[in-house]
């Protein structure tokens, strides 16, 4: 069985691993979706020390983590596989000082949790945010052309269209709805790679991933579709299932899935 394809994963941006236990919902999560092949969780703000057992190693699960280096208690990436993987990278050929990417190949078959920057405060941040999103693209790109089948799971922190925000137009050229921001993701699709969930739904309004915690924002679900899982074109054949599950609740973000069928 090893180095079999994933076939079901499971991104989920959890703004703090620690809480997320302490709120009670990590045991419910992990139960909900226990038959999940890959879990991807961005945003962990800890190390694998900081972590309580069953978080750091739960049963059933072999567990894998990319804290940032350069700041404590942020960002952070983990990775929760079923198999052991082939291979596990924790960069994309260039320096990554705060714990953004992790990737785990499973034979041909490479699936990367990714926490994209936000890119908001000063301009240097953002001129980052768009350097790592051109990185990540190109370095993804080019695995895919080397016959891999990619998987990138993350909080890309960026709306792609605007069905996938509730109020674009209040929004236009705001941080996460940028011009650049937004051909950047086209640019990536245009690489060769399917957004798993627009391609399957792609009418359906409402189905946004992250809320503003300060005004209740999802209580009314006005938020925004910034988590995705994006696959490489040539596995769209695949793709079974994708949704948002925005009932799963302990972060600002709820997770979303991808189902792939067996090659």
């Amino acid at each position: 069985m090893e180095g079999k394809q994933p076939r079901h994963l499971v991104s989920w941006n959890v703004n703090g691993l620690r809480a997320v236990v302490r709120k009670g919902a990590w045991q419910p999560f992990l139960s909900r979706f226990a038959d999940a092949d890959v879990v991807a969780l961005q945003e962990i703000k800890a190390t694998p020390e900081q972590l309580p057992p069953e978080a750091r190693s739960p049963e059933g699960w072999y567990a894998f983590f990319h804290p940032a280096r350069n700041r404590k208690g942020y960002s952070g990436v983990a990775l929760y596989t079923k198999r052991e993987p082939d291979e596990v990278r924790f960069d994309l050929g260039f320096a990554d000082e705060e714990g953004r990417i992790l990737g785990a190949r499973f034979g041909r078959w490479w699936v990367f949790s990714i926490y994209f920057p936000n890119g908001g405060g000063a301009p240097e941040r953002f001129a980052y945010k768009l350097d790592f999103y051109a990185r990540v693209r190109d370095a993804v790109a080019a695995l895919a052309t080397q016959g891999f089948a990619v998987a990138v799971m993350g909080d890309f922190n960026v709306a792609h269209q605007p069905i996938d925000l509730a109020r674009p137009k209040e929004n236009e050229g705001s941080i996460g709805f940028h011009p650049k921001e937004r051909e950047w993701f086209s640019s990536l699709l245009s690489a060769g790679f399917l957004d798993t969930f627009r391609f399957l739904h792609p009418t359906r309004a409402g189905a946004y991933s992250w809320w503003d915690l300060v005004t209740r924002a999802r209580e009314r679900n006005v938020g925004w579709r910034i988590d995705y899982i994006v696959l490489s074109e040539k596995e769209r054949p695949l793709l079974a299932a994708a949704t948002v599950e925005q009932d799963v609740l302990g972060s600002d973000h709820c997770p979303v899935t991808a189902v792939v069928r067996e090659e």
